[in-house]
């Protein structure tokens, strides 16, 4: 495939569906900054990946359940995190993500 080609279907401004894929994964990663800077330095580490679903609930992908059981006494920091960031969060579940 052309180069040209390729760049023109990785980009996000688009309308295609690779386009909104790309620009899906940018936000997650963005909401992920954020959300691992709400954190002291010591436990960001522990946030793979975050996501928002359309209800509102804040979803926290964390690398173990050790993790998982130190981060939802954070739900409240990483609500408001995520609510400065302008991120509408009403409820947030940690998971863990599979190995």
């Amino acid at each position: 495939m052309p180069t040209s080609k390729l760049i023109n279907l990785l980009n996000p401004c688009n309308d295609g569906d690779l386009g909104d894929l790309i620009g899906r994964a940018r936000r997650m990663g963005e909401l992920t900054d954020i959300l691992c800077n709400a954190l002291p330095e010591s436990d960001r580490a522990a946030i793979v990946a975050a996501n928002i679903r359309e209800d509102g609930e804040l979803v926290v992908i964390c690398a173990s359940s050790a993790w998982a059981s130190r981060l939802r006494y954070e739900t409240e920091a990483l609500l408001k995190a995520a609510r400065d960031g302008g991120v509408s969060a009403h409820t947030c579940r940690v998971r863990v993500a599979n190995g």
